[in-house]
């Protein structure tokens, strides 16, 4: 079999890099390019520019990414639909639940392969936790907890920060647990005077009993992405900007001053920071997506499981408008 042929259409901060990415990935070959805005960070070397994506499937695509606004999402990836060619839509999958779903029939009623960018399940930190939990490292998994705030990015502009960085949290979170949200509980508030929300607070529960929380923002001037699971045996902490695992072991040892074993109900053990392989998330999750379409793996994120995950979305957005907890289909 020759090289699949692939397009990137979007070509801002998010398009840029997975220009980069697939120009580097065996087993494929870059195109061209769009972007109805032209080239702001010269991604397109000597690539053919297109302005539209009628223009790009005209280059006789396999695969193509999408990277253009989330708004712009549903009318690109239908198009991309029709044309037969497999697609990976950036996260979340569309802005609103029915243009996600769709995105979701299109693809699958065409038999094409159809994924949404959420890049954490690919970070070797996350994956490594994914591992452990599985085989047991925490036995029963009692709480998962993030944390995901920072700047204001100048690059967002349809969407609040739920959907653009929440996304993320609902669905490594759903990813980890490999369990679904039944209740969402939520708080948002708009600080810096746009039309979306820029900041929120949630407390969720997972069909399998897991509780978590949410915290996200755009506020905060440093940059923060953490992951706690907490279970029988202890806590994982995830830090995937450095992709860096830390394991606090419940301690065996008794202690034999009462009031603070009293206090601190666990005690302490042994704390192991994890050394492991760490690729670029971007990259493993390219190669995710190449080997869905040639039928080798199926771990990509697929549009069902991007549907999912923009449902919770709107149910955080929901509850903080109308200020009571959302009940999802269990």
């Amino acid at each position: 079999m020759g090289l699949l042929r692939v397009g990137v259409i979007g070509l801002g901060m998010m398009g840029r890099h997975h220009t980069r990415v697939v120009r580097e990935l065996d087993g494929v070959e870059l195109v061209a390019v769009a972007d109805a805005y032209g080239d702001p960070h010269g991604a397109a070397g000597n690539l053919p520019l297109c302005r539209s994506a009628d223009e790009l499937i005209e280059h006789g695509i396999d695969m193509a990414v999408c990277a253009v606004p989330t708004g712009l999402h549903e009318e690109v990836g239908l198009a991309l639909a029709r044309a037969g060619v497999h697609t990976m839509v950036e996260k979340p999958i569309a802005a609103t639940l029915e243009g996600g779903e769709k995105l979701a029939e299109a693809f699958e009623s065409a038999g094409l392969v159809g994924a949404v960018g959420h890049i954490e399940r690919f970070n070797p930190a996350l994956q490594s936790v994914r591992a452990r939990v599985g085989n047991g490292d925490l036995g029963d998994v009692y709480q998962i907890t993030t944390r995901r705030q920072g700047p204001f990015p100048a690059r967002v502009a349809d969407v609040g920060v739920v959907k653009d960085l929440g996304t993320h949290d609902i669905d490594l979170t759903a990813w980890l647990a490999q369990s679904h949200y039944i209740s969402v509980s939520a708080q948002t508030s708009t600080r810096s005077g746009r039309a979306h929300e820029d900041m929120v607070t949630a407390s969720c529960q997972l069909s399998n009993g897991v509780i978590t929380s949410h915290l996200v923002n755009w506020l905060s001037p440093m940059k923060e992405r953490l992951t706690v699971v907490t279970g029988e045996k202890g806590a994982f902490v995830a830090d995937t900007l450095t992709a860096d695992l830390t394991f606090y072991e419940n301690g065996t040892i008794d202690t034999e001053w009462e009031a603070i074993s009293n206090f601190r109900g666990v005690s302490e053990g042994n704390v192991t920071r994890f050394a492991m392989t760490k690729r670029e998330p971007l990259k493993v999750e390219h190669e995710a997506f190449r080997d869905a379409v040639l039928g080798k793996r199926n771990d990509a994120v697929s549009m069902r499981e991007g549907l999912n995950t923009l449902r919770v979305a709107e149910a955080m957005i929901e509850s903080a408008s109308v200020g009571q907890v959302q009940i999802l289909s269990r």
